[in-house]
């Protein structure tokens, strides 16, 4: 990641800590996310301009979904929103969720607001490692890419082949400058803790399979389905 965007990253990342903070807090809004996050899904996969969505999320080793990413700048820029990793076993069953946070920050021209709903598709094996195992940017520690988007364009994946990381995103408001690329993907260590038990790292979730939770259930039953 680079300097100059590490200190506006760690600023967003902190606002979105304290918006959280507190145990109960922490616990209520991780079972809200997963279950927006479920619904988000749901909506963009039955989307009819997100066709290329639903063929390649049957390749993706893994999905992170975030149900709300605000987007708001004018100069200096900032998005970011929390979120769920979910991934497939080698049998091809999906797990428990693992709770992110995703941000950025930015300067130069820009202006506006935005609320996204953003679908990032993990399509390789080292990306989901990556995502467990460390802190790290979009376009610098994993290749990144947008999804098309629109109907009727099934197939027109050319500028995706070998990404590690797809983006499919849906907006609602106006903003000029900015993208993903060199956004942090940051793990939330409080709300996995909550939702799952003191201790509960991502690698546990993702990888050991030693915990799980059945509010997370219909999430993992929406993710099998679309199968």
């Amino acid at each position: 990641m680079s300097n100059a965007a590490r200190p506006l990253l760690a600023l967003f990342a902190a606002l979105l800590a304290l918006a959280t903070a507190g145990p109960a807090r922490a616990a209520s809004d991780a079972e809200t996310l997963v279950e927006k996050a479920r619904l988000t899904f749901e909506s963009m996969y039955n989307d009819s301009n997100y066709t290329e969505l639903k063929r390649q999320f049957k390749l993706a080793k893994a999905v992170l979904i975030i149900p709300s990413q605000l987007r708001i700048a004018f100069i200096l820029g900032g998005e970011g929103g929390s979120g769920v990793l979910v991934a497939k076993d080698a049998n091809g069953a999906w797990g428990y969720p693992a709770f992110y946070t995703i941000g950025s920050g930015s300067l130069g021209l820009q202006v506006g607001a935005e609320m996204e709903e953003t679908i990032l598709l993990i399509m390789t094996e080292g990306g989901v490692n990556a995502i467990v195992s460390n802190q790290v940017e979009l376009g610098g520690d994993l290749s990144f890419a947008f999804g098309p988007v629109g109907a009727g364009i099934a197939g027109s994946t050319t500028t995706n082949v070998g990404a590690d990381v797809v983006s499919y995103t849906r907006a609602s408001g106006a903003y000029l400058g900015g993208s993903l690329d060199g956004a942090g993907i940051i793990k939330r260590d409080d709300w996995n803790e909550n939702f799952y038990g003191k201790g509960t790292t991502p690698r546990a979730i993702v990888y050991d399979a030693k915990v799980s939770n059945p509010k997370a259930d219909p999430l993992r039953q929406a993710l099998q389905g679309a199968q």
